[in-house]
């Protein structure tokens, strides 16, 4: 239910996009997509399995919304995370912003497992030769978990060598109130067949010590655009 009701608000704000917009035009898109592992800031999401994911996105002038699903396995209940999201994208000279929040929510998680939460997210990129530089903040008051307040940080960049390649890659540090801090990296390269279809192989990474859900590994994916 609470699903129901966040998805009828981000529903209602997407349509008034259009007049907070000056009736601009609104274009949707979807995306669907295939991948070796579903890795989350360098921890598996799907013990080290498969990934389907799939979303849709709205947006009108610099306004986005959309949503986002994908399998997960934590070794309960839990079927799926879906993602509800909403932002602006506002360029101030070279830079491109990216203001936002996001909403984690997991399907048939326990009852007392309080996996749903909510981060808010800035973020920017701006160009260098022919890379492209960003850095964002993701801040969540009351994390995965139930655990408290979370913040993650991180330095990206992006450099297309070649048509239809690109390799990119980034760093990031996430810190939670209750201690447990780390820091996270991944490098990789995509290949775009198509402008609406690409491949992408990926090495993540972290300083976490934990079991087999993080640590050095590979993930391969392919991703499917319809505009």
């Amino acid at each position: 239910m609470k699903f129901l009701k966040l998805a009828i608000c981000a529903a209602t704000a997407s349509l008034a996009l259009g007049g907070a917009a000056y009736a601009q035009e609104v274009n949707f898109s979807a995306n669907a997509g295939i991948a070796s592992d579903y890795i989350f800031r360098g921890v598996s999401q799907t013990d080290e399995g498969p990934q389907i994911f799939g979303g849709a996105d709205l947006s009108s002038g610099i306004f986005y919304a959309g949503v986002w699903a994908s399998n997960v396995d934590f070794y309960d209940s839990t079927d799926a995370e879906i993602d509800l999201y909403a932002g602006i994208k506002p360029t101030v000279g070279p830079v491109s912003l990216d203001l936002g929040a996001i909403y984690y929510g997991y399907l048939n998680e326990p009852s007392a497992a309080d996996y749903a939460y909510w981060e808010f997210k800035a973020a920017g990129s701006i160009p260098a030769g022919p890379a492209t530089l960003g850095a964002a903040v993701y801040y969540s008051p009351e994390f995965f978990g139930g655990i408290g307040s979370a913040t993650y940080v991180e330095a990206n960049a992006a450099i297309s060598p070649a048509d239809k390649w690109t390799i990119n890659g980034a760093i990031g540090n996430q810190s939670f109130d209750a201690g447990g801090d780390y820091t996270t990296w991944n490098v990789g390269v995509s290949y775009a067949f198509t402008d609406n279809f690409s491949a992408d192989l990926r090495y993540h990474d972290s300083d976490l010590d934990c079991t087999d859900l993080c640590g050095s590994r590979i993930a391969v994916g392919i991703k499917a655009v319809l505009p």
